[in-house]
């Protein structure tokens, strides 16, 4: 595309407009052509988009050059070269951030906001103790920085520094008391310790002064839910809807909350897979509820549960895949069944074992497993990383161990080890604990139902909380969860026990990122449970 060097404004318009959107797409080498004829037009449109295409076409000099010269006109806004964290990461290119804003902090060490960005992208980047530092420097150039102090507070947090963060927020806060953002980090901070009325207190105050935070009120709905406050949470869930991933379905036909003189008979009812397959495992147990009112369900999940899912009776379709929508009269998210019936006597859904596998596949699994008379015990010790989605991989680093953390289990006496564990963690096998045996069968696992008919073989699920503690608590096996300090509201706060899962014992971390008490104490669960099996 030929490009006029003096185009009108309306051409102008036209052209940033196709740049802009060859650089959401990431095709910023496209971007780069079109804008180049233009860079030297006086218009600060053409310099911030010039930049980002040159962030993307690794040319870091380039793009900082760009983005300080925007920065030193704009000497109050969020600094230029944060927006270009954006693009990279929509690209699942996040680590190339990083030399674009050092060269940025390079050119212009005194501003603060160049040293937020680059503390912000390291928190993203998991690199905490590097992030404190840049974060700190921040912080010199700009001791009253609401920003920065809210994320060198995240950077402690997540290095298991609550009482600093705790600390640097209060601060913060006795500085600007009607601030939404710091109120909302106070109380997730404070729900990770289970001070969980205090959270809510900061909740509260934080959206009176911004009602309208999806992401605030999200957050609110699972402080709520780890207080037992399930109805209330449930409602206020479903703010999820106002932010990226959830469903795309029209609002108008999302299923309400079943009260009475609603009847639901001969109702079609689509029923729709949202976030992991821990949740969807999770919620399947509403299905049957649904059934008993008389609905007609189709249930649209993804094809590693599609086989397990068609064995629960009365379902009228599953689907998997891509597919037309097909006719419904309301649709229903996973994750808003809880809301469905949470002024009913089915808050909880039917108790497990609400999936089962075909035993014909059993049979078959079954000859995948140690026959000795030791116990069998399954074994997880990580979820996947996705380093796309920031927050879903830092818990992943939080809930996830290496094998090798694992090696006190290699001598507890009478017990097999067998893998569960899929993704890029099963290359620690190569080079496991001294005499650790670990048997793997999942290679030639091939879905979910597979992997039920596995575990309907053994004696005991260890894992960590991923969605395999789920698919065993569904199907009533006896499990034991490895579970992260901060731990997910639905695991509750000062027991061991579930009631969503009346198979699993919870064993927790006592510190942040500390997992040698709980494989401890796992070793001394799993030994008992072998010498009782012997006796």
């Amino acid at each position: 595309m030929t490009i006029d060097p003096s185009p009108s404004a309306s051409v102008l318009d036209n052209v940033l407009r196709q740049a802009l959107e060859r650089i959401r797409a990431g095709r910023f080498t496209e971007a780069l052509n079109l804008l180049t004829p233009l860079e030297h037009c006086v218009d600060e449109r053409i310099d911030l988009l010039l930049a980002h295409a040159r962030a993307g076409c690794h040319d870091p000099a380039g793009a900082a050059a760009l983005f300080c010269r925007l920065a030193r006109r704009h000497p109050t806004a969020i600094h230029p070269a944060h927006e270009t964290i954006g693009f990279l990461v929509a690209q699942d290119r996040r680590a190339d951030a990083e030399p674009v804003l050092r060269s940025v902090v390079e050119l212009a060490p005194e501003d603060a906001r160049a040293h937020e960005s680059l503390g912000d992208l390291l928190i993203q980047l998991t690199r905490f103790t590097e992030a404190e530092a840049v974060l700190r420097s921040a912080l010199h150039l700009r001791p009253d920085s609401i920003s920065a102090g809210n994320l060198l507070a995240a950077a402690l947090s997540e290095q298991g520094r609550i009482a600093e963060a705790d600390a640097l927020l209060r601060k913060v806060l006795d500085a600007h008391p009607d601030n939404s953002m710091t109120h909302a980090n106070r109380a997730s901070l404070l729900s990770m310790e289970n001070r969980v009325e205090e959270a809510l207190d900061h909740f509260r105050t934080s959206i009176t002064l911004k009602p309208d935070d999806a992401r605030v009120r999200l957050n609110h709905s699972i402080a709520l839910l780890k207080a037992g406050r399930h109805a209330q949470g449930w409602a206020e869930h479903e703010w999820r809807f106002w932010l990226p991933g959830h469903t795309s379905l029209p609002p108008e036909t999302l299923m309400p909350s079943i009260a009475p003189g609603l009847d639901i008979a001969g109702k079609r009812i689509l029923v729709t897979q949202e976030e992991g397959l821990g949740d969807t495992l999770m919620y399947l147990r509403f299905l049957p509820a649904l059934i008993r009112r008389g609905a007609r369900l189709t249930v649209w999940v993804p094809d590693a549960l599609a086989g397990l899912v068609r064995r629960m009776p009365g379902l009228h379709r599953v689907m998997s895949g891509d597919h037309a929508v097909p006719a419904h009269d309301w649709h229903c998210p996973f994750i808003s069944l809880p809301r469905v019936f949470s002024a009913t006597a089915d808050t909880m859904g039917d108790l497990p074992p609400y999936l089962a596998a075909a035993p014909a596949l059993v049979r078959h699994w079954a000859a995948h497993v140690p026959s000795n008379g030791r116990l069998n015990v399954g074994l997880v010790w990580a979820g996947a990383p996705r380093p796309d989605i920031t927050n879903a991989h830092i818990i992943d680093q939080k809930r996830s161990m290496k094998l090798a953390v694992l090696a006190r289990l290699a001598s507890v006496a009478g017990i097999n080890l067998i893998s569960l564990q899929k993704g890029g963690a099963t290359s620690q096998m190569a080079d496991m604990p001294d005499g650790m045996r670990l048997y793997d069968p999942m290679d030639d696992v091939r879905d979910m139902h597979d992997t039920a008919a596995l575990i309907a073989s053994l004696d005991v699920v260890v894992s960590v909380d991923t969605s395999i503690v789920h698919l065993a608590g569904a199907l009533g096996c006896p499990t034991i969860l490895m579970d992260r300090y901060d731990n997910c509201w639905r695991w509750l706060s000062g027991r061991d026990d579930s009631p969503w899962y009346p198979s699993l014992k919870i064993v927790r971390q006592t510190r942040p990122r500390d997992w040698n008490d709980v494989v401890r104490r796992v070793a001394t669960l799993l030994g008992d449970m072998a010498e009782r099996r012997q006796a």
